[in-house]
């Protein structure tokens, strides 16, 4: 089977395609402004529209793993990814503390899902 990538850079791809499994790359936050709750809003935001383009949404996720740059922020995700995550449809999930590739970083989220 052929390995379909969408948006590729030179550094990495958003978005791989191989036998209707979709891998999305870390999704960070663009306004590193915000808190945890609005990084973490945006994320799920940029997460939503990769997975539509690539014929997929949040409840076909088979598992998530999120990254927090410091796990006093868990609860304060936790909140918002609560309201985001399809009802019946909570993915098998890590979340782990890590030091993020800018400091300004509060989440990454990475993200593996089922074509529809």
């Amino acid at each position: 089977m052929d390995i379909q990538r969408l948006h590729v850079g030179k550094t990495l791809s958003e978005i791989a395609i191989h036998n209707g499994t979709v891998y999305l790359a870390g999704q960070v936050a663009e306004d590193l402004t915000q808190n945890i709750a609005g990084q973490t809003r945006e994320v799920l935001g940029h997460v939503d529209r990769l997975l539509a383009e690539a014929g997929s949404d949040k409840s076909r996720i088979l598992m998530c793993q999120i990254f927090l740059a410091d796990m006093q922020d868990f609860s304060g995700m936790n909140a918002v990814w609560n309201e985001w995550v399809a009802d019946g449809n909570s993915p098998p999930r890590a979340t782990v503390e890590a030091k993020l590739g800018k400091p300004e970083w509060l989440i990454e989220v990475v993200v593996t899902a089922a074509q529809r």
